[in-house]
């Protein structure tokens, strides 16, 4: 039986890690995500699996490594400086194929910046972060109901695909109450078998999990693995969500919370009879350059919106190939875009 319930963004995640079985969770008290790690620290006292607030974020995405290593669906969570401490260990599980959950609920920066709300670590998310060949692939919720559903998928497709897998969320998403509803009758999921984990060799040929590869060619070929893994992904994991796209002159390309402030903007423009769409990726790695570059074969004008300087405007103008038919609107440094701004710019269209 689906219930709902009233929760914030923070603990509508958490609920959504517990409920996809994870067993191990570590973090590190930063705003605005706080909630996230009060919510486990009693949740997974409930469910009988471990929880440690750790004695930084460095140690915390450390800990997600060995607990990966082991077999455990493991998840930390932080806010932007945070995360920005987490990247070596991010390219660790990367590079050693090993699955892992992060929630960043974006915080202004650069440094340690305000405590608002800022979609700024875009870059960070979508183009590695850590050093390497690599990619995590990143949700981009835009509701309280998104961040519970796309935390508990995220689990899901991070063993799928041995790979980390970030929720990209931010301030105001965390800390906004919604109704969000799931199945009351769906116990939280148990230990997935994975028989590349270090668990004991118990008889068996024993594993080995690194990252080191020093050998002529070893690295290359390694890879080149993970990058034929990434084309499936892209092939495979597109998500995004369009609405009267199909004979709009306009379209505005938005996710999370100025995806929402934009729906309200379409709405209001089209009892105005313009005829304005919105785009709203739902992944951001991997992006959905197919059917933006599909909207932009149709002679269709775009209009990104971000709290950011513009960042996600690259990957547009990557699909979009034509600049003449993109218009910027963005918020720096906590600053939120309102519709009167949006509806202004889209008119001067």
């Amino acid at each position: 039986m689906k219930t709902r319930y009233l929760s914030t963004g923070n603990e509508a995640c958490a609920e959504g890690a517990i409920r996809a079985g994870c067993q191990f969770y570590a973090g590190y008290p930063i705003t605005p995500q706080n909630e996230i790690t009060a919510y486990m620290s009693r949740r997974m006292e409930e469910t009988g699996w471990t929880f440690i607030q750790s004695e930084s974020e460095l140690s915390a995405i450390s800990m997600v490594f060995g607990a990966s290593v082991a077999g455990a669906r493991a998840m930390t969570s932080s806010s932007s400086p945070g995360i920005s401490l987490k990247q070596e260990g991010i390219s660790y599980l990367a590079g050693c194929e090993l699955p892992g959950v992060i929630i960043n609920v974006m915080r202004g920066g650069p440094g340690l910046g305000n405590i608002s709300t800022a979609q700024s670590d875009y870059f960070q998310a979508t183009k590695g972060g850590g050093h390497g060949d690599y990619h995590s692939i990143v949700y981009a919720p835009a509701s309280v109901q998104e961040m519970f559903d796309f935390t508990y998928k995220a689990f899901a497709k991070a063993d799928e695909y041995r790979t980390p897998v970030m929720i990209l969320a931010d301030g105001t998403l965390g800390q906004m109450m919604e109704p969000v509803e799931f199945d009351d009758d769906i116990e939280p999921s148990g230990r997935v078998t994975k028989p590349w984990a270090m668990t004991g060799a118990k008889g068996r040929k024993a594993n080995s999990v690194k990252s080191l590869l020093l050998g002529d060619g070893v690295l290359e070929r390694h890879n080149e693995k993970l990058q034929e893994k990434y084309n499936e992904i892209e092939e495979k994991e597109v998500m995004y969500h369009d609405h009267d796209t199909d004979d709009a002159d306009i379209v505005m390309v938005a996710y999370g919370t100025t995806g929402r402030i934009a729906y309200s903007c379409m709405n209001k423009l089209r009892e105005e009879g313009v005829k304005i769409g919105l785009f709203r990726p739902q992944t951001l790695w991997p992006f959905p350059y197919k059917e933006i570059s599909h909207l932009a074969a149709q002679g269709t004008k775009f209009l990104v919106i971000e709290m950011s300087s513009g960042q996600m405007l690259q990957d547009v103008r990557m699909a979009v190939q034509d600049d003449k038919r993109i218009s910027f609107w963005g918020r720096l440094g906590g600053g939120i875009p309102t519709e009167e701004e949006i509806i202004e710019t889209v008119k001067k269209m």
